[in-house]
C-alpha cells in the first residue's frame, strides 16, 4: 500500500458517519436563523434608538427631541436627558448588546465551520459554537432589560421603537438556537457512557 493510500485510510477512519437529511437540514436552519439574530441584533445596536415618549428619543448613543416643526434634534449627551443615571447606566448596556454580537459572530462561525469541515472535532465546535450563542443571549438580554430599568418612567408598551424589537427578537432566537444547537448535538451524539465496574 501506498503512503497516499495510507493516509487516504487514515483520514476515512477518522471521518464522522453520513449525516441524515433531518440532521442536516436542522443544523442549515438553526445557523441560518442565528445568521438572521446577528444581523438584527447589530442593525438595533447601530442605531440604537429604542425608547419614543412625550417627544423625547431615548437611546444607546443618542439623546433627541422632537420640536414642534418635527425636527429631531439629537444630542450624544444622554445627561441632558434628565433621567437619573442613564449617561453612566447606558454605557455598560452598550457594551453588553455589542458584546453580544461579537460573542455571536464567533459562535455561528463555530457552527458553520462544524458543517463545512468533517473532522473528528466537528461535534465539540458545534456545541461550543451552540455555547457562544447562548452567552450571546444572556448578554443581550441583560442589556434589553438594564435599558428598560434604566428609563423605567418613560416606558409604554408601544413606546418602543423598531430597533428595540429588533434587539429582543435577536435574544430570543439566540436563546431558542442555542439551546437547539446543543440539544440536537446530544440526539445525535449521545454521550459515552462509562461501562459498568
Amino acid at each position: 500500500m501506498t503512503a497516499i493510500g495510507a493516509q487516504a485510510q487514515r483520514l476515512l477512519a477518522h471521518r464522522r458517519p453520513q449525516k441524515s437529511f433531518f440532521e442536516t437540514l436542522i443544523r442549515s436552519l438553526i445557523i441560518l436563523c442565528v445568521a438572521i439574530a446577528v444581523v438584527l441584533s447589530s442593525i438595533s445596536v447601530c442605531d440604537g434608538r429604542w425608547l419614543f415618549a412625550r417627544g423625547q428619543l431615548f437611546g444607546l448613543w443618542h439623546f433627541c427631541t422632537v420640536s414642534n416643526g418635527s425636527i429631531l434634534k439629537c444630542v450624544t449627551d444622554l445627561s441632558l436627558a434628565k433621567v437619573e443615571g442613564l449617561s453612566m447606566g447606558v454605557i455598560p448596556v452598550r457594551s453588553m448588546v455589542s458584546f453580544a454580537v461579537v460573542v455571536a459572530i464567533f459562535g455561528l462561525e463555530l457552527l458553520m465551520v462544524s458543517q463545512v469541515c468533517e473532522d473528528a472535532n466537528a461535534r465539540r465546535k458545534w456545541s461550543m459554537g451552540s455555547v457562544l450563542i447562548l452567552a450571546s443571549f444572556l448578554l443581550s438580554a441583560a442589556g434589553v432589560l438594564s435599558f428598560s430599568i434604566l428609563v423605567k418612567d418613560h416606558l409604554t408598551f408601544t413606546g418602543f421603537t423598531l430597533t428595540y424589537w429588533c434587539e429582543f427578537i435577536a435574544a430570543f432566537l439566540f436563546f431558542l438556537n442555542g439551546i437547539s444547537g446543543l440539544h440536537i448535538n446530544s440526539l445525535t451524539h449521545p454521550r459515552n457512557r462509562v461501562g459498568k465496574i
